[in-house]
């Protein structure tokens, strides 16, 4: 039976590694050489503290690039809720996922770094990207036919229009989003028929 103590030293616990990864965050993505120390200092919580939680440098990136595909997997369901149809998932992923990259820039950074996302991203997160654009397929608004394909292509192309400066043309002058501007390219690039440009 875990006692009280017990259970608010888990807590406790918890509650640091939640604030070293969001201070990891925040510190890294100013600057990606920050040391483990100064990401603790930003946390508000010694470097033996830090240390217990994550034993090297590359421990914590590997929790910030888990913690990320944790929030795919949620950007995932939550894009899927009520069982829309594909393209309007699409969307709703694309908008989630374009939230991420603003508040968890590093991870999204790092991620992208590693292998074209091949090695960054969780199998389940692979999976739940693949299965999006078969269902894509199956409903016939893209033709390609590989679904690791398309998900190379919309996770190159999400990092292209998130580089893309506020007065970009396709931008303004279309009225669009940033998160409607990779549907619409991912759709064409894919194949998709002459109402999706």
């Amino acid at each position: 039976m875990t006692t009280p103590a017990a259970r608010r030293l888990r807590a406790d616990a918890e509650h640091n590694t939640a604030r070293i990864l969001a201070a990891a965050e925040e510190v890294l993505a100013a600057d990606p050489a920050a040391s483990l120390e100064r990401i603790g200092e930003a946390a508000g919580l010694t470097r033996a503290t830090v240390h217990r939680r994550f034993a090297s440098r590359q421990a914590l990136l590997d929790a910030l690039t888990e913690q990320l595909n944790q929030r795919y997997l949620s950007a995932l369901a939550q894009s899927k809720v009520g069982n829309p149809p594909p393209l309007v998932a699409f969307r709703r992923l694309t908008e989630i996922v374009f939230d991420l990259k603003v508040s968890h820039r590093y991870a999204m950074d790092l991620v992208s770094a590693q292998d074209n996302c091949r090695s960054a991203l969780s199998p389940e997160v692979a999976a739940g990207l693949e299965e999006i654009f078969a269902q894509l397929r199956e409903s016939g608004e893209i033709t390609a036919t590989s679904p690791a394909w398309c998900r190379q292509v919309y996770l190159a192309l999400l990092n292209e229009v998130h580089e893309l400066p506020d007065d970009t043309t396709d931008l303004v002058e279309a009225g669009r989003s940033r998160a409607e501007l990779v549907v619409r390219a991912v759709v064409g690039a894919l194949g998709g028929p002459r109402r999706h440009p």
